[in-house]
């Protein structure tokens, strides 16, 4: 009983990354090189690039952080509006003063309740 062992199809000669005819490896670029070489070719204003993709809107929520620690706030505060991650922010966010209030707002790109 003779038993005969196949290459898997991804094993195949020609699919490999060395060209046979050259016999080099293929020179693999990174995304900053590709953006490079797109600026030095002559494109027309219509023409799609890796450049001028933009993706469409993400149908996932954003995620709010906490504007003191940065972790993953669940809660609001409904006075400040500052956003906190657990009671121990909350009491901290509490003895602020306004305007220490308005610069985390600031910071955040929120409009200012004052």
């Amino acid at each position: 009983m003779e038993t005969e062992t196949k290459k898997p199809i991804f094993k195949k000669k020609d699919l490999s990354e060395v060209n046979p005819t050259v016999g080099k490896k293929r020179q693999w670029k990174s995304l900053k090189q590709i953006l490079a070489y797109e600026k030095t070719l002559p494109w027309k204003d219509t023409d799609i690039t890796y450049s001028n993709v933009n993706a469409p809107p993400s149908l996932k929520p954003a995620k709010k952080y906490s504007d003191i620690s940065g972790l993953i706030a669940p809660y609001t505060d409904p006075h400040s509006k500052l956003r906190y991650h657990n009671a121990e922010e909350y009491q901290t966010i509490r003895t602020f003063p306004m305007d220490l209030t308005a610069g985390y707002l600031a910071l955040r790109g929120a409009t200012s309740i004052v």
